[in-house]
């Protein structure tokens, strides 16, 4: 299973075997999850900062992956170890959590589940949690498994399903907030992360998953604003029992930096010659 309700989570708050970690995180306010999780957060939870945790300081794109070792060594810090089942939950859908996600499954963590919908109202432990001191290891896979770079993308466009998490407004170039070009990587296919939820908030019914992005075919490649959000859509397609999608790390902040062609408008368009 890779989502654990609230009901769930709360009558298993006790067991020492369960390892929470909080990723909240904002574009707009980056400081703002820390400041969230200090004024209340789920008991026993550790707190995950998106930006020194999940994100390298230098690398393809705003929020390129760690390298798997310093990753591993910061998990093992916060209290991670083998036998533990991991729960993440941000405030926001899942939509930075799902990173998280991503990360220890791609690194071969076997149980690591997303929290659906998010911090529930009786999370109100407050104030910075200790790392437990347990003993124990943490065994992580040496390095991303189901990625793809800028240079391995460009001659598969058009052969690969390229999907864009972002919201419309963003992929059509209507607007650009960060990014030094409006617009979307030529052949991405819009399928807003937004589209993954009803309107509790929680991820829809496997089934109803399964038909948003069963017709993309076998060879997918999720993308975003900066690789992610488009976790989110890697973890939608793994819910509907479709194959785990590549994900384009550097996305595209990544593409627009490197001045590459843009598509605009509603269309995919077509690949860059």
């Amino acid at each position: 299973m890779l989502l654990i309700e609230p009901d769930e989570l709360h009558a298993r708050l006790s067991e020492p075997s369960l390892a929470i970690f909080d990723v909240r995180w904002s574009l707009a306010d980056p400081p703002k999850g820390r400041r969230d999780f200090l004024a209340g957060h789920i008991p026993g939870a550790q707190f995950v900062d998106v930006d020194t945790d999940l994100v390298a300081a230098q690398g393809p794109g705003r929020h390129p992956l760690p390298d798997p070792a310093a990753f591993h060594k910061r998990m093992h810090e916060l209290g991670l170890r083998d036998g533990d089942e991991a729960v993440v939950y941000d405030d926001s859908g899942g939509a930075i959590a799902a990173r998280l996600w991503w990360m220890l499954d791609d690194l071969g963590f076997p149980r690591v589940r997303l929290l659906d919908g998010g911090i529930p109202p009786w999370a109100a432990e407050s104030g910075e949690a200790s790392h437990p001191a347990r003993p124990g290891t943490l065994t992580l896979a040496a390095a991303w498994t189901r990625t793809i770079d800028r240079a391995r993308l460009i001659p598969r466009l058009g052969t690969v399903t390229l999907t864009d998490a972002r919201a419309p407004e963003r992929y059509r170039g209507d607007i650009e907030p960060i990014d030094p070009v409006a617009g979307h990587i030529p052949t991405a296919v819009n399928l807003p992360l937004a589209g993954n939820l009803g309107p509790d908030g929680r991820f829809l019914p496997p089934d109803a998953l399964r038909a948003r992005f069963g017709r993309l075919g076998d060879e997918v490649v999720v993308a975003c604003g900066s690789g992610i959000n488009a976790c989110h859509n890697a973890l939608a397609m793994c819910l509907a029992g479709l194959p785990a999608p590549l994900l384009y790390p550097g996305s595209y902040s990544d593409w627009s930096r490197a001045g590459m062609p843009i598509a605009t408008g509603d269309l995919p368009g077509s690949p860059p010659h």
